[in-house]
């Protein structure tokens, strides 16, 4: 009887520990919407949480809008209020998968992944296939991705007054350092 009660234990106790997920909550995500000849148009959020699934390549990601800091405190004024109305979308996630990962094949040098996912930002959602590269240095793993979204997909607003300014093709990185 205790060796019928034992076992299932047992197998849960394997099933739960290899759904163990990894995360941070200091991931780092930068954009730039920027045009040649004017002022830069860059946004960073170093409290950006970021959570990995080793066992079968899930990701997942949240950043705060209000958590974007310019240059200049006028460009971040602007940036929430007239462009993110991050009042009343106050986050943007990101759901998705990196494509034939295994963590046990990670290694100190880069490699090369794509990740596909949905990126959820201003009240709209988008399938998004971003390039990575990935890396495991002792029991850290770094990812590094890079990719482009426009703005006008999410409905983000860009005044015509000053669309010359800015590029409605904004370029994201993030960077992510789980433990």
């Amino acid at each position: 009887m205790k060796k019928t009660i034992v076992m299932p234990m047992i197998l849960a106790s394997f099933l739960v520990f290899s759904q163990e997920k990894i995360l941070t909550k200091s991931s780092t995500i930068t954009f730039e919407a920027s045009v040649p000849s004017f002022q830069p148009v860059l946004g960073t959020n170093t409290n950006v949480t970021f959570v990995l699934n080793p066992a079968t390549g899930e990701i997942a990601s949240l950043a705060l809008i209000k958590g974007f800091q310019f240059e200049m405190p006028l460009m971040e004024e602007h940036f929430n209020e007239n462009y993110m109305e991050s009042d009343k979308y106050p986050k943007a996630i990101f759901r998705g998968k990196i494509e034939k990962f295994d963590s046990n094949n990670l290694t100190e040098d880069y490699k090369d992944y794509l990740i596909k996912g949905n990126l959820e930002l201003h009240g709209k959602s988008r399938d998004i296939n971003a390039s990575a590269k990935i890396t495991r240095t002792g029991s850290r793993i770094t990812i590094i991705s890079d990719f482009a979204v426009n703005a006008s997909d999410f409905g983000i607003p860009i005044p015509s007054l000053i669309k010359y300014k800015l590029d409605d093709r904004v370029k994201v990185q993030i960077i992510a350092v789980l433990k």
